[in-house]
Order: structure tokens, then C-alpha cells, then sequence
């Protein structure tokens, strides 16, 4: 069952109900698993909707998994199918109430392997770089095309 939260109810009020099913990764400290992460428009025992407070960005979203999870292919399909319709509403409500143009009209996703040493990490890649001299480390694999196109082949069909 979805339940909604007041705006202002905070991170711990939210564990104090039990609510909210963060886990925190045994070996390293996650940001998202310590704190909220924004302020928490959203939640259920699956996920979290947070405001992000970004000023040039109004209505940015971030929709959380309440569980650490590395990555979406970690997910089983069914929480996959979970999680992007919680996406989906929230796009639906930005859309219905801020009406936004998109500068790019055509549906596409940025799949883009990061690193912890990245020029722009924990910032996203179009960011102004968080560590501006940094060099990319010349040990990271380059995929070969050919080879990735055979992979994508074998699990795309």
C-alpha cells in the first residue's frame, strides 16, 4: 500500500514508524542508505521520492530504493517493473503540474558506466567537473564495439 508523507516529516520520524527500510551497506557508507537524501515527498517500504533542492532545476525528483542496491540489473524483474513505475508516476505528476518543454523531445536514457575517481564524481557528467584536473585513469577497459554489440545481440535478441 502507498503511503504519503507530509513534507516536513523528517528521516527520523520516518524510521521511528518503521517505514522507511534503509539498509546500509556492510562494507562501505552510502549517502542514500545514512539519510534521506532530500526531502521525502513519497514513500513506501520499496522506495522514496525526494526533493532535490537543485535552484536551477525546480521539481527536480530522485526516486530511491529503500534497500541498498548497486545497480538496476541487480534488481529481480519484478521490483525492476516496480521501481520504473514509481519513475512513471513521478514523471506524470512533474509533467501534469509544471508542464515542462523537454530539450530534447524523443525518449532515450543515458547509460554511462561511472567510477569513484571520475572527473565529475559524485556530480553528474555534464556538471561542472568536481575535481577539474583530474585525469582519467588509463587502466579503465574501452569496450570494444564489436564485442559489446555482440553482448547487447545475446541479451536483446
Amino acid at each position: 500500500m502507498l503511503c504519503a508523507t507530509s513534507r516536513t516529516e523528517s528521516l527520523a520520524a520516518l524510521r521511528e514508524n518503521e517505514a522507511l527500510n534503509v539498509t546500509a551497506n556492510a562494507s562501505t557508507s552510502c549517502e542514500l542508505c545514512d539519510t534521506a537524501g532530500g526531502e521525502v515527498l513519497w514513500h513506501d517500504d520499496f522506495a522514496r521520492v525526494i526533493y532535490a533542492e537543485e535552484a536551477d532545476y525546480p521539481g527536480f525528483c530522485r526516486v530511491i530504493l529503500q534497500r541498498h542496491v548497486r545497480e538496476m540489473t541487480d534488481l529481480p524483474p519484478a521490483d525492476r517493473v516496480r521501481l520504473m513505475d514509481c519513475v512513471f508516476a513521478v514523471e506524470a505528476a512533474l509533467r501534469e503540474m509544471l508542464r515542462p518543454d523537454n530539450a530534447v523531445p524523443h525518449l532515450h536514457w543515458h547509460v554511462i558506466p561511472r567510477y569513484c575517481d571520475d572527473r565529475h564524481f559524485p556530480l553528474a557528467i555534464w556538471a561542472q567537473p568536481a575535481r577539474p584536473g583530474a585525469e582519467p585513469d588509463k587502466r579503465r577497459p574501452i569496450p570494444d564495439r564489436s564485442a559489446l554489440a555482440e553482448l547487447l545481440r545475446r541479451r536483446l535478441g
